[in-house]
């Protein structure tokens, strides 16, 4: 499928239940884990790695892409500076790259204001893009839980972050702790019982002593 060269952070047309994906990725691992849960479209010339809807993509940031030095930081910008997208970074977070991590969540996080998502390999970000494009098909009209949790998971990007962050929540009980407790001030101010509706016992002790503990 040929691509027109105007600017490639235009809005993509993204057939419902699919991902538009970078050429580039076309029998990688990634798109390997993939095939069959989702159906994959590759087009050349995208700047985002993979559009998961008209308006929303990912930029994936491989190990080696951070190794490698600040070239990805170009591809960032393009797609933060964009009216037409909402960019979710999502970053390999190795022990090899590790040592680079910070710099990456200083400058995607602080200075671009974007989501960013560690993962430790493709196969676990496999998993998760396919989660996020479930999240973009959910029909927001019928349920206005489902707006406000999408979103929290992609307007709000330093609180998602924050609540990631916590011991024991990471990148699936986030936006479920943020659809009850939309406020950090909330959640903080959450009894283990309450936490625990939604997250279970331990990880709601985990959770109340990450707000309570001098740290």
């Amino acid at each position: 499928m040929e691509k027109n060269p105007h600017d490639d952070t235009s809005p993509v047309h993204v057939p419902l239940g699919h991902i538009v994906a970078n050429e580039k990725w076309r029998g990688s691992q990634l798109a390997q884990e993939m095939q069959g849960k989702i159906k994959l479209i590759f087009e050349d010339g995208l700047t985002p790695d993979f559009y998961l809807s008209n308006r929303c993509c990912v930029l994936y940031v491989t190990e080696a892409d951070l190794v490698a030095g600040n070239g990805y930081r170009k591809r960032l910008v393009r797609v933060r500076n964009s009216s037409n997208l909402q960019g979710i970074v999502v970053v390999e977070k190795t022990r090899m790259s590790e040592q680079y991590f910070p710099a990456l969540q200083k400058f995607t996080v602080l200075d671009l204001g974007m989501v960013l998502l560690p993962v430790a390999s493709q196969m676990e970000a496999s998993c998760l893009i396919i989660q996020l494009v479930q999240e973009q098909t959910k029909e927001p009209s019928k349920n206005p839980l489902l707006r406000k949790k999408r979103a929290l998971l992609l307007s709000e990007p330093s609180l998602l972050r924050t609540v990631q962050q916590i011991p024991g929540v990471g990148k699936v009980k986030a936006p479920l702790l943020l659809q009850k407790f939309p406020s950090i001030q909330q959640l903080s101010n959450a009894s283990i019982w309450e936490l625990e509706q939604v997250v279970g016992q331990a990880v709601a002790k985990q959770i109340h002593a990450f707000f309570t503990q001098p740290r």
